[in-house]
């Protein structure tokens, strides 16, 4: 059975950094599962779905057919033979993923393809509900956290390097906190941290210091 890293937190702590170089460093794959909601978000928006309707959204997310497959030591993804690329990293994907991500038909599909991956070996997944819902019985589950400046901070830095910047700093922790509060209170699979889950604050850690905590936290064997 393959071993399943679960790493949770708010945008901008660290997730993807984090997962990545911890899936490096022991040769697991990682897997970016706000990805797939960015992925139902834009295809939705390319068809001209009113992502404002929960049904709609319900209905239409059945149809999308996503392929995944190990690539380069993580999970990459395609639709209809291509892969998205920064398509869903844009403004209005980051407008109207949450939306798209409250509507429980949404999260039950992207569950589920979740959990058919750990077919594809051992995983360090990354997300808002992996280790409340997606992989609860994993003995491997972190809570990411760090101040909103913080996040801010990155996630700026992030978008300068994408080229994809047309945000200030403050105007991107206001889109933060705003991500926040609908993640934190939707009914289905909120962000939370999970009971029994490893928390970690890094908001003045290094990340070769937070991927030092989650891989010095492990279960015996899972790092060698």
């Amino acid at each position: 059975m393959a071993n399943v890293i679960a790493v949770d937190g708010p945008s901008g702590a660290g997730k993807s950094s984090v997962s990545r170089l911890v899936g490096k460093r022991l040769g697991y794959l990682h897997v970016d599962s706000g990805a797939l909601y960015r992925i139902m978000t834009w295809q939705a928006l390319e068809r001209g779905v009113n992502v404002d309707d929960p049904a709609a959204v319900a209905s239409f997310a059945q149809e999308v057919e996503i392929e995944y497959r190990p690539e380069g030591g993580a999970v990459a993804y395609y639709v209809n033979g291509s892969a998205p690329g920064d398509r869903i990293r844009m403004p209005e994907i980051n407008a109207n993923a949450s939306k798209v991500a409250t509507v429980k038909e949404v999260r039950e599909r992207i569950t589920g393809m979740l959990r058919d991956m750990a077919k594809l070996g051992n995983l360090v997944v990354e997300g808002r509900d992996i280790a409340t819902a997606v992989f609860p019985d994993s003995p491997a589950r972190f809570y990411l956290t760090a101040s909103a400046e913080a996040r801010a901070r990155r996630r700026r830095k992030e978008e300068i390097d994408k080229g994809v910047a047309n945000q200030s700093e403050e105007a991107v922790m206001a889109s933060l906190l705003a991500r926040d509060h609908i993640d934190s209170t939707r009914r289905h699979a909120p962000l939370r941290k999970a009971d029994g889950a490893m928390e970690i604050d890094s908001s003045d850690m290094t990340l070769e210091e937070v991927v030092e905590t989650v891989i010095n936290a492990l279960p015996e064997g899972w790092a060698q």
